[in-house]
């Protein structure tokens, strides 16, 4: 079984930065992808950003830029930087880890961006 929490979410003005962090306990594979989700009212979760173990990395459209995902020496830490914030960014996010074995989520962290 598979434990995230994340933390670093709150309230910041547009054009500022958060940084969120989550870590994952319990028995993880070698091989994973790591991911930031997100989930605004009203409207679907969605992929933010996501970095295999080998560093490959992905990006949604409306983050490229301003977002930046980052993995801890363990590999069982994911980052994402996220500078320079809209309104629109307001969601809750999730961090999830997927690998052959496992599908995992943690409890989200709200960010709220005020214009």
């Amino acid at each position: 079984q598979v434990q995230l929490v994340e933390s670093g979410g709150g309230l910041v003005q547009a054009g500022g930065s958060l940084r969120l962090s989550c870590a994952a306990s319990g028995s993880i594979s070698s091989i994973n992808t790591m991911a930031w989700y997100r989930q605004a009212p009203g409207k679907q979760r969605e992929l933010v950003a996501n970095m295999q173990t080998g560093g490959n990395t992905n990006y949604a459209d409306s983050v490229k830029g301003r977002f930046t995902i980052s993995r801890g020496n363990a590999k069982n830490t994911v980052y994402l930087q996220m500078n320079s914030l809209k309104p629109e960014d307001t969601a809750v996010y999730y961090c999830n880890l997927r690998s052959i074995y496992v599908n995992a989520w943690g409890q989200g962290t709200q960010v709220t961006v005020s214009s």
